[in-house]
Formats: structure tokens, C-alpha cells, sequence
């Protein structure tokens, strides 16, 4: 069993990324030989010097996978692989876009036969945790102590927000770099909302209230993304730590015993069961996916959807021209003796990027990466997928779209009064097919409450006493 001391500190990482703006989101002589990991991997044929540290072979084809999900692939094909080709221009970029990444590639790792790059996300993810246990992942080490894109005085680790190299860490080893700097949260129609005098409440109690009048107006207060209904993990598990402060999640990531039946978590879990129980959620939702209950939200069917901060790039061409503005809030207050503030929200570095161990030109998937937090290419991966990133200013006069910028302030006013967990990386199946189903049955109610908290600690239980699963610990 390994253990992984998590140094995911909500102070560290929003002082480190507000500081630096970061929220918008010697001469040249070649050595010779071979380059090779710290982590101890095959070594791959390439000639280190000043313009290719991580000695690229500067001749052989990269292989990139790209997940063709909210992000799309636009970012890759129109940003990062032109600055790729531009530095390597004898090397043929072979790029592939895949919806299910899992049905596209686990067969290829398997085989040995991985590709070189891998967007590993969306429903179809192969979990992240099986991937390092089984030892498929590079570990990333090299590019985050290579010098920089853009200052090769400074390493690439130390040009990216703090925290964001941790949260890919598994056991001392960084295998996942996660580019994109998401924000979650509540989301509205800011124009409905002031056109209806509605202002976005801070308790549960306005909450519900507000519902009532936004049902009276013949509009669902409600809805989510149906059959992925770990989106309400979210909220559920955010107003739970702000009630009862940061220190559930951690026991939540460590798999203990009961965590889930914690009752702070039971009331989270209450106020939104109590959502469909009064009528709250547009009918229909469960059976859909995300795609269609976002449609329907952006369509004006509901008035709240939880989502993270890609929300608007994911929905951009389905919003109405006019009449829309995209808008977040932080999740309610379930009481006024909460422990944290209505500011407080979930934050985290996420979009998971990984190069697999066997790929036969792994050298280029790290210097892809390089480019990638560069700030050109941070600054690119920004204006085409509505994200902010873990790079340190790379957003710095960017024009923000509404619901970004919206997004970005939410993040301003939390302050230090951020939180974040790490189990659905490190243990996916817990998350889908797992807590997935079973907050699935909460919010259409076939579950109490306490049958929900039950469940889900079942499905802790289930991680906790497989011994083929390497286990991680998050300190407190």
C-alpha cells in the first residue's frame, strides 16, 4: 500500500494563484546521448540543448489523443501542435479527437502499443488510479523540472499556481499534468435573473424560497446532468465543508470509516434531495444527459444548473444570441453557524493530461506539454476553451467572456475559502460507476437520506478493502 501525503492546501493554492494573476485565469552546445527520466524509464534517443531540454528526437512522428468533450480540440489543432510543428518541423504530428478515450485506447495500452499524448477525460476516462497502479503513466518529473518555454532560468513547475503539480501526484511522483483552472459552482441566467428582480440567494432558506417563486413563474427551479448525476457531488459535498468545516473532505479522500454518514453531509444531502420533493427540478432531468439538460437550461426551462467553469464553451453554440449572460454563484448556506463563509467555494486543477509509459516517442509527449504551459500556449488554450489555467499570468489581457469573468470573481471573493478533494482521481471507479449511481437514487428520491450516506459509504468500503487498489492518504 502506498501513501501519499496530498500538499493540497486551499491557503497556499489561492495565495500562490491570486498573487500571480494567475487566475484569469549557457551557449548552445549540444550534449550528445541519450535523455532520460529521473523516474527511471527506457530511455528515448534524442540530443539534449538549450531549445530541446528534454532532448526531443527532433525526426520522430508524436501521437496525439485528444478528448473531443467541452473543451473540443481546437486548442490542440489551432494552438498547441502549430507551435510543436514550428519548433520541430521534421516531426509529423499524427492527431486524433475521441469522445470515449477508455474505448479508443485501453486496448492500445494493454497491448503496449499507447500513443505518445493523452487527453484523458470525460465519462469515458480510464481511471487514473488504475493507470499509475499499473504502471502505465510517465512519470512526469523531467518536464516539471525542465526550464520553461518562455524563461529557461525558470523550471516549468515554477511557473504554475501552487498546488497544481500536487494535484497529478500519486504516491512522490507527478504522473497527470492538469491544465485547465476550474471553478464550480451554481449557475444562472444573469439577465433572466435581473429582468425577474431574483437575486441569487446565500441561504438554503432564500434558496427554497426563490424556487417557489421561480416554480410560480412557470419556470424549473432545477435541473442537472440526469444519468451523470455525480455533478451534484459538487454542491453536495461544498455546502457540506462549509458547514462543517474542510476536515470531512479530507476524511472522505481517506476512505474512513463512516464519512459519508457524517451529518453535515446528511443535511447537504437533505436540502437537495428536497429538491425533487418539492417539485424543484424540471421533469424529465434524470433521464437526461449532460448535453440535453444544459440545452434545456440555456433554452430558459430552468433557472440553476451546479457545473464547472466550462460550462459557457461547452453550451457556446446553443446560447441564445440574446437575452443570456452567463452567470455563477457559490452554493447556499444550509445555516448561518456555519464554520465557513457563503464565499466559500470548490476549486481545483483539472483536464487531465498523462504521456504512457510505453509510448514509443514519450520525450515529444513531455515537450508537448512544456508547450502547453507555456504562456502562449496557456494564453491559447484560454481564448478557445473559456478556461482558466494553472498558468501564472497567462491570462493576463485576455478578454474574458462573461461567464468566465463571472467565474473569476467568484474566485476573488473566496478568498482563502477554498476546497477541493482528490478521491474520484485517485479511486474513479468510486466516482463513476459508484457515487454516481448511488447520488443518482438521492435526487430522484428512490433513496432516503440516510439510505444515500449508507451507500455511499458502502462504496468507500469497497476501495477501502481491496487490497489490489494502491490506496493514498491527504493529510489534514
Amino acid at each position: 500500500m502506498t501513501s501519499f501525503s496530498a500538499d493540497w492546501s486551499r491557503r497556499k493554492f489561492l495565495r500562490g494563484a491570486l498573487a500571480t494573476g494567475a487566475l484569469v485565469l549557457p551557449g548552445t552546445g549540444v550534449l550528445a546521448g541519450c535523455a532520460t527520466s529521473g523516474g527511471g524509464q527506457e530511455q528515448t534517443q534524442g540530443a539534449k540543448s538549450e531549445k530541446n531540454p528534454l532532448g526531443v528526437p527532433e525526426d520522430q512522428p508524436v501521437e496525439i489523443y485528444i478528448f473531443n468533450g467541452g473543451f473540443g480540440d481546437e486548442y490542440a489543432t489551432a494552438v498547441h501542435e502549430p507551435m510543436f510543428k514550428k519548433a520541430y518541423p521534421k516531426a509529423e504530428i499524427k492527431h486524433k479527437a475521441e469522445v470515449d478515450i477508455k474505448g479508443a485506447l485501453q486496448s492500445r495500452f494493454v497491448a503496449g502499443n499507447p500513443p505518445d499524448f493523452v487527453n484523458d477525460s470525460g465519462d469515458g476516462q480510464i481511471p487514473l488510479g488504475q493507470l499509475v497502479s499499473d504502471k502505465q503513466l510517465y512519470n512526469l518529473s523531467d518536464l516539471y523540472d525542465a526550464p520553461s518555454w518562455d524563461n529557461p532560468n525558470k523550471k516549468v513547475r515554477d511557473t504554475l499556481v501552487p498546488g497544481a503539480v500536487a494535484a497529478g501526484t500519486f504516491g512522490a511522483k507527478p504522473y497527470v499534468m492538469n491544465m485547465a483552472l476550474t471553478v464550480y459552482g451554481t449557475w444562472y441566467n444573469k439577465t433572466l435573473f435581473d429582468s425577474k428582480g431574483w437575486k441569487p440567494p446565500t441561504t438554503w432558506a432564500e434558496m427554497t424560497s426563490l424556487c417557489a417563486e421561480i416554480k410560480g413563474a412557470g419556470i424549473a427551479p432545477w435541473t442537472y446532468q440526469g444519468i451523470h448525476a455525480r455533478y451534484m457531488v459538487w454542491p453536495l459535498l461544498t455546502m457540506a465543508a462549509k458547514l462543517a468545516g474542510p476536515e470531512i473532505l479530507v476524511d472522505i479522500d481517506n476512505l474512513k470509516e463512516g464519512a459519508w454518514s457524517h451529518e453535515a453531509i446528511k443535511e447537504s444531502a437533505n436540502a437537495l434531495r428536497g429538491l425533487r420533493t418539492s417539485g424543484y427540478i424540471l421533469e424529465g432531468t434524470e433521464g437526461m444527459d449532460h448535453i440535453q439538460s444544459q440545452g434545456q437550461w440555456v433554452n430558459g426551462k430552468a433557472a440553476f444548473i451546479p457545473c464547472g467553469s466550462w460550462l459557457e464553451n461547452e453550451e457556446k453554440d446553443v446560447t441564445p444570441k440574446s437575452g443570456f449572460e452567463f452567470a455563477v454563484m457559490p452554493e447556499p448556506l444550509l445555516s448561518k453557524d456555519a464554520k465557513m463563509p457563503v464565499e466559500t467555494i470548490y476549486a481545483a486543477a483539472g483536464e487531465p493530461y498523462v504521456v504512457p509509459a510505453q509510448a514509443k516517442n514519450p520525450r515529444a509527449g513531455l515537450e508537448y506539454m512544456r508547450i502547453m504551459l507555456s504562456k502562449e500556449g496557456a494564453k491559447g488554450f484560454t481564448e478557445k476553451v473559456s478556461s482558466l489555467t494553472v498558468v501564472q499570468g497567462a491570462a493576463d489581457g485576455v478578454q474574458l467572456p462573461k461567464g468566465l469573468a463571472s467565474a473569476k470573481k467568484m474566485l476573488d471573493d473566496a478568498g482563502d475559502n477554498v476546497v477541493s478533494w482528490m478521491w474520484p482521481a485517485w479511486y474513479g471507479t468510486m466516482w463513476n460507476p459508484g457515487i454516481n449511481a448511488v447520488i443518482g437514487d438521492l435526487m430522484t428520491a428512490r433513496k432516503t437520506v440516510d439510505e444515500f450516506c449508507a451507500a455511499a459509504d458502502a462504496e468507500a468500503k469497497k476501495v477501502r478493502d481491496d487490497d489490489s487498489i494502491t490506496k493514498y492518504k491527504r493529510e489534514k
